[in-house]
């Protein structure tokens, strides 16, 4: 898909409303056939989570012109207490040649306002979150497979029992979507979700590979206290994770504390003794405290141990060896 671009309604075009009305409709039709079993489905997999959730205090901003990637990601920043407008954000995720926002401009927005952003694919994943406190940003695409056009939306609600979704979708109010409906324009995007977290906060359904991804994401856009909490949240769920806690001491390295920095690299090292990179960023640190003794024996354990990336180790121990006087 190239571009998502918004849909927009603007109030003096009647031809423009009487088109979408008619688009609704007929999305409506085509879904009816399957819509019991698709329900009923949805049913299964929540079984025993709330039949019904309404999240309360997610903004609601109306969308300018092609601007629903601005306005969604303005309302999960804000619901997270990162406080911005979608004015703010639309230089960030708008491309005007694109006519739209694309996922990765998203993700990348989100980083540089510290919030995790952690994408997310499908309905159950969707509606746990939810339940979970958890608004959702979505990609939809309201047109035809021939004829796309892509919006984005903020799933803030369901009622299973009555069969709905609840949307802020850039309009003065939320929207009630019915499931088939929602599933059909959800499907198109490969059920692509995204969700818009504080560093402290982690998603109800998360895995440890792509939370620990996403926290990467925060030190990549040098968010660095921000990924420490994010690790040390990822450390609670997975304790000793090898990924969690070199993110912890690359963070705090970066952050110039080198004795918090030491404390995660060596029980990196005594929990995953075969880890080459635990020793060798071990020696960097222990090299900048000035314990040059025992940095060269953690460099040297990290030239012994290999692996991939043995050709780094191997420049750490000659740097070293080459400044010892």
């Amino acid at each position: 898909m190239s571009s998502h671009s918004c849909i927009t309604i603007p109030d003096n075009t009647k031809a423009m409303r009487l088109a979408a009305a008619s688009l609704l409709a007929i999305l409506i039709f085509l879904a009816s056939g399957c819509a019991g079993l698709q329900l009923q489905r949805i049913r299964e997999q929540m079984a025993g989570a709330p039949s019904r959730i309404m999240l309360e205090n997610v903004p609601l901003y109306r969308q300018e012109a092609r601007q629903c990637g601005a306005a969604t990601l303005a309302m999960a920043l804000n619901f997270s207490g990162a406080a911005t407008t979608p004015e703010a954000l639309a230089s960030e995720v708008y491309s005007p040649s694109l006519q739209g926002s694309l996922q990765p401009a998203m993700i990348g927005a989100a980083r540089r306002s510290g919030r995790v952003a952690y994408p997310l694919r499908g309905t159950k994943v969707l509606l746990q979150e939810v339940a979970g406190g958890h608004p959702v940003i979505v990609l939809l695409n309201l047109g035809l497979s021939w004829f796309p056009r892509w919006h984005y939306a903020v799933v803030v609600g369901y009622d299973l029992l009555k069969g709905f979704v609840v949307l802020h979708s850039g309009r003065p109010d939320p929207e009630y979507l019915p499931f088939q409906v929602f599933e059909n324009t959800w499907a198109r995007s490969g059920r692509w979700g995204l969700l818009v977290l504080r560093p402290d906060d982690i998603p109800v359904t998360a895995e440890e590979k792509p939370f620990l991804a996403a926290v990467l994401g925060l030190e990549k856009a040098r968010r660095w206290h921000e990924a420490v909490q994010g690790y040390r949240k990822a450390l609670e769920k997975w304790p000793g994770s090898l990924v969690a806690l070199m993110g912890l001491g690359n963070s705090k390295y970066a952050l110039k504390d080198l004795h918090s920095a030491e404390k995660a690299f060596r029980e990196a090292a005594r929990l995953h003794p075969t880890s080459g990179a635990a020793f060798n960023n071990l020696a960097q640190v222990l090299w900048e405290e000035g314990r040059r003794k025992e940095a060269l024996v953690a460099a040297q354990k990290a030239v012994t141990l290999g692996g991939p990336e043995s050709a780094t180790f191997r420049k750490t121990l000659q740097e070293m060896q080459r400044k010892q006087p």
